[in-house]
């Protein structure tokens, strides 16, 4: 994949299960239409028709064989490239904001710190794939792994393949992703999800108008 000059900003929102992503990507997307930014809103696994079908392979949990790690991997990243070449990258280009709900931080928190995956074997693909794209802000949503899937259960749904994780695998995720935001903090924006939906969407939209006010 050749390397292209990014006009438009990709904005990208990571967090374990239950965190509240799907209530901060809708704020998100209000905020910047209100302010006549042009963005599409899109998610990982999935994005486009290919990468959504490879979605279900990775979700599904009625399978009889165990997927195995380097699988895992392989399909995410194969889902990604899909998403990249025909999503992402044609509206980044045009100067069109992408927000995104997961992307190559949660192949890291779940494949790499929840899976005992080398950051190293990840990062191979993740170069391969992106050839140096990486999310301009990512919001990180943290919240108590207990919390989180008491939310998630509370949904009153049927777990998928990942989701049905035990409850120390998502605390190795959760610290991944802190791990994670760590190393990059001009990048991360680390918002606290335990609280009212209201303090999370206040918390969001500081970090945004200091965004837009550098960007627009």
């Amino acid at each position: 994949m050749k390397d292209t000059r990014k006009q438009g900003l990709f904005l990208t929102v990571e967090g374990v299960e239950g965190a509240g992503k799907s209530t901060v990507m809708q704020f998100i997307q209000n905020y910047l239409l209100e302010r006549k930014i042009d963005c599409i809103v899109t998610r990982e696994f999935g994005g486009t028709e290919i990468a959504e079908v490879i979605r279900r392979v990775l979700l599904e949990y009625h399978y009889k064989e165990k997927m195995c790690q380097e699988a895992e991997i392989l399909l995410a990243f194969a889902a990604r490239a899909q998403h990249l070449a025909n999503l992402i990258l044609p509206n980044l280009r045009k100067g069109t904001w992408v927000l995104c709900d997961r992307f190559t931080d949660s192949t890291y928190a779940y494949q790499g710190y929840g899976r005992k995956t080398s950051s190293e074997r990840i990062k191979v693909i993740e170069d391969w794939v992106q050839n140096g794209l990486k999310p301009d802000y990512t919001f990180l949503l943290d919240i108590d792994v207990f919390t989180g899937m008491e939310r998630l259960k509370s949904r009153g749904r049927d777990l998928d393949r990942i989701e049905s994780e035990a409850e120390q695998f998502f605390q190795c995720v959760r610290n991944g992703f802190l791990e994670l935001a760590a190393k990059e903090p001009r990048r991360y924006r680390i918002v606290n999800s335990a609280v009212p939906e209201e303090d999370v969407c206040e918390q969001i939209e500081k970090h945004l108008a200091q965004i837009v006010r550098l960007h627009t």
